[in-house]
């Protein structure tokens, strides 16, 4: 059972927790507005998009200021 939870875990979770908790809201809040009479089928692009910056981020390491000591 352990390892079955650890699978998930890393599955679903894997490195970056807030793309995971992003897209729970993301689906909770179009599961919500489906629920009323507004169309709900451009809440998903957009935070799609917006959950793609942690990529960016991952990908562009900062660079430092001036003056700075860059961290290795």
């Amino acid at each position: 059972m352990r390892a079955f939870g650890a699978f998930w875990y890393d599955f679903i979770i894997a490195d970056d927790w807030t793309i995971a908790l992003g897209a729970f809201v993301a689906l909770a809040v179009t599961y919500g507005i489906s629920a009323t009479s507004l169309p709900a089928w451009w809440i998903l692009p957009i935070a799609i998009l917006a959950l793609l910056t942690s990529l960016w981020r991952a990908t562009h390491p900062r660079r430092p200021r001036r003056g700075e000591v860059p961290s290795r």
